[in-house]
């Protein structure tokens, strides 16, 4: 074997082969060091942004960008070791980044979208916020797409492009939220009865803010009832629970005071008879 590899016709296949396999050894331990590298640098830039004066959200999203960037440039570094003529790489790289661009559009616009997000900032992470009828806490907004965390505990991905073209309302710029009750009650019932109820049952949870004031007020008079709107405004933590337990304290003191709470109802006449062009059925009982 050794006698073959020394022989002059195939000393520069040797050669070549000695070549071409230490700039593929070097290319991939550039690659892997590298790769460990920039993920340790952007790890550490991203952790310096977020310790200054710059806000969270846009803080992560440079981290995402800083890593992305320093991945290409190793890329670049990493063909240039296995020595393809950097001429011909750009020019190679201009041709088919037409031919993506055009297939990964959705995808540049997600890209526009996030920097549009981290731009204008209509929310930060940390924010609750109801976007496309999804409402959940922000926890990440990276270069294509904002991940969410719902009521539930489930974890909402939606792509930038959606949120930036879509109503986006945040719940949480505001240190208090107001409550809004709709309840319709009879017709018969005392109107002055049930607001001042409602009131007393809001002025005595400690939840219910004094500023703005609750108010218990007429809507409406619907079709089968007189809806009251009955407001307060509670701290954002507060929301959810004081919501359902004044609905449910309401709906007892309705109950204790006899005001009645109407709710549709749908009356239906069957009418018994045979179809057109068939004998009608005949009565079983007259028959007998």
């Amino acid at each position: 074997m050794i006698e073959w590899l020394q022989a002059p016709e195939h000393a520069q296949w040797v050669d070549l082969g000695i070549t071409v396999g230490g700039r593929l050894l070097g290319a991939l331990v550039l690659l892997l060091v590298g790769l460990k590298l920039a993920k340790v640098l952007a790890g550490w830039v991203g952790k310096k942004l977020q310790n200054s004066q710059l806000e969270s959200t846009a803080a992560l999203f440079l981290g995402r960008v800083i890593l992305i960037v320093m991945q290409v440039v190793l890329l670049l570094a990493v063909v240039q070791v296995l020595g393809v003529p950097m001429a011909s790489m750009f020019a190679v790289l201009g041709a088919a980044g037409l031919a993506i661009g055009l297939a990964l559009k959705d995808s540049l616009s997600n890209i526009a979208s996030g920097v549009m997000l981290v731009t204008l900032r209509p929310f930060k992470v940390g924010d609750l916020v109801t976007i496309n009828g999804v409402t959940g806490k922000v926890e990440m907004v990276s270069i294509f797409q904002t991940r969410l965390r719902g009521a539930d505990n489930q974890v909402i991905t939606l792509p930038n492009s959606l949120i930036t073209t879509d109503s986006i309302i945040n719940l949480t710029p505001d240190t208090m939220r107001r409550i809004e009750l709709v309840v319709g009650i009879g017709y018969a019932d005392d109107i002055d009865l049930a607001k001042s109820s409602a009131l007393e049952i809001m002025q005595s949870d400690s939840r219910v803010l004094k500023d703005p004031a609750p108010t218990a007020l007429v809507y409406e008079l619907g079709e089968s009832s007189v809806n009251l709107g009955i407001r307060c405004h509670v701290a954002n933590a507060d929301y959810f629970n004081a919501k359902c337990e004044l609905t449910e304290q309401i709906k007892k003191r309705y109950d204790s005071l006899g005001i009645s709470i109407p709710f549709p109802q749908r009356d239906l006449h069957i009418v018994d008879g045979g179809t057109a062009g068939s004998a009608p059925v005949p009565d079983m009982a007259k028959a007998s």
